[in-house]
């Protein structure tokens, strides 16, 4: 299978395009399309120089309630000593683009595009790109929930290409899943995985979970259904779930429909708002 990993360019579209599609935002889920990641809609972030971030997601009334999804994006010697603002949270990086040096508890790894890293809550880590061309890759923010006599996570790093994709059952490898956690460790209360559909591949019901999913397509193209909506996705596409909002998707296209997904797992529903 060929990979390839949607990178925003930034720009600005022509005056004479329309871009207008899929764009929307409701109660049940919001799509961000990747002709919406122009330079107008960046932020830069305190502690980190030559560096630009997409904010896809973050916790807000009516919105995304668990997590927080950036596209950062680095120029030649950009970076951050001092990256997580918050004591408690986790995270997550997967590189699309270019070669970034990740140091995690004294250790360096150089991540490229495929590159994965779990930052454990309280993790030290710093971020560097230390070539001569601009680093994009994806941050997940979430903040870390205790359980009672579960330790919390280790941190570690991987990459798509060293992680087999799971069949799901009875599907002929149509529907795949790569799981960089194990699924029953229980210290883990997030998911980001990769789910990759071949052609004619299919989400087949309407799942409806408790779930909550921040979705960025990858590669390829499909049709996602959204709550009672249709709507054709494509590379740069970031859809947000709400929990229970039921989905199903189709591939579409000559090419594997793969996305980055984020879930949060692993621990009682609160009673509580």
């Amino acid at each position: 299978m060929t990979r390839s990993y949607f990178t925003p360019k930034g720009g600005l579209p022509a005056q004479g395009e329309r871009h207008y599609d899929p764009a929307r935002f409701t109660t049940a889920y919001a799509i961000i399309p990747g002709t919406c990641l122009s330079d107008i809609v960046t932020s830069f972030l305190p502690g980190w120089n030559q560096a630009r971030a997409w904010i896809l997601a973050r916790p807000l009334s009516g919105f995304a309630e668990t997590f927080a999804q950036l596209i950062v994006e680095l120029a030649p010697s950009g970076g951050s000593d001092t990256p997580e603002p918050d004591a408690g949270a986790e995270g997550v990086i997967f590189v699309t683009g270019g070669e970034v040096v990740l140091t995690l508890d004294g250790t360096e790894h150089v991540l490229d595009a495929g590159g994965y890293a779990f930052l454990a809550p309280g993790a030290a880590w710093s971020l560097r790109n230390r070539g001569d061309v601009p680093v994009s890759f994806h941050w997940i923010r979430k903040r870390y929930v205790p359980a009672p006599g579960i330790d919390a996570p280790e941190s570690f790093v991987s990459h798509d290409d060293a992680v087999a994709p799971i069949p799901m059952p009875d599907t002929g490898g149509a529907w795949a899943t790569t799981r960089f956690a194990d699924p029953s460790d229980l210290r883990h209360d997030m998911h980001v995985n990769i789910v990759t559909f071949q052609k004619g591949g299919r989400i087949p019901f309407a799942e409806t979970h408790v779930m909550e999913h921040g979705l960025f397509v990858l590669q390829g193209k499909g049709r996602y259904l959204l709550n009672t909506d249709w709507v054709d996705v494509e590379a740069g596409d970031f859809m947000w779930l709400r929990a229970f909002c039921p989905q199903a998707c189709e591939q579409l296209g000559d090419e594997p429909f793969r996305y980055l997904l984020y879930k949060d797992v692993n621990r009682h529903p609160e009673l509580t708002l």
